[in-house]
C-alpha cells in the first residue's frame, strides 16, 4: 500500500503536527505500507487560488502544468490521509483550495450521460484526521455533520472513492481533551491498517 499524507496546518509545534507524526510513525511500522509520501501544503507554499482567464480556462485545469506533481501524487497513492483542523465548521481554505485545483474534471471525474459523473479515482481510500477547539459532537448537533457530508459525499464519492474513515477530535485545546490518548489511537490505527 502507498500512503499520501496531505498535511494542512501552518505550525510545526502544534497538535496537528503531532497527529502527522503519529500517522508517520504508525505507517512506517506497518509492513503493509510499502511507501509513504508527505505533502505539507503550507511548507510547500501551495497556491490554493483558482485563476480563470483567457489563457487559463476551467475546462483545462486537468492539464495545468503547475499541478502535474500533485496529480502524480494522487494517482500514485492507494490511500490518502488528510490531516487538518476544523475552522468555522469546515477544513481550512488552504485544503479547500487544494481540492478545488486538483479534483478537476477529466482528472478526478469525467462527465457522462446521466445524473452522476464517472469517478476516476476509484479503488483509493481516504482517512481524515481533524481537530477542533469545540466539543466533539458540535458538528453533528449544530452543523448537521456538514464537514463529513462535504468531504465524504460531495467530494470523495463524486470522484469514485467509497471507503472513507474519519477521526474527528474535539476539545483539543482543553487540558481534558485526552490528546495523548487520541494520538495513540491514530498511531495504532496506522500501525495495523491493511488497506
Amino acid at each position: 500500500m502507498k500512503l499520501l499524507i496531505i498535511y494542512t496546518y501552518p505550525n510545526h509545534t502544534s497538535l496537528n503536527y503531532a497527529f502527522l507524526q503519529s500517522v508517520i510513525k504508525g505507517g512506517r511500522e506497518n509492513s503493509s505500507i510499502k511507501e509513504l509520501q508527505i505533502l505539507d501544503l503550507y511548507e510547500e507554499g501551495f497556491d490554493p487560488l483558482l485563476e480563470f482567464n483567457e489563457q487559463k480556462r476551467r475546462r483545462d485545469m486537468h492539464t495545468d502544468t503547475t499541478l502535474e506533481k500533485y496529480r502524480e501524487q494522487l494517482l500514485w497513492a492507494d490511500k490518502l490521509v488528510f490531516i487538518y483542523p476544523i475552522w468555522w465548521g469546515r477544513p481550512p481554505a488552504m485544503l479547500l483550495g487544494y481540492i478545488d485545483r486538483l479534483f478537476a474534471s477529466n482528472f478526478a471525474y469525467r462527465d457522462k450521460k446521466g445524473l452522476f459523473p464517472e469517478g476516476l479515482l476509484k479503488g483509493k481510500s481516504v482517512v481524515c484526521v481533524s481537530t477542533m477547539k469545540g466539543p466533539a459532537h458540535y458538528p453533528f448537533l449544530w452543523l448537521n455533520n456538514a464537514h463529513k457530508i462535504l468531504m465524504k459525499r460531495a467530494l470523495f464519492r463524486f470522484v469514485g472513492i467509497k471507503k472513507v474513515k474519519f477521526f474527528e477530535f474535539g476539545h483539543m485545546e482543553s487540558p481534558k481533551g485526552n490528546q495523548k490518548k487520541k494520538l495513540q489511537r491514530v498511531y495504532h490505527y496506522f500501525r495495523k491498517i491493511e488497506s
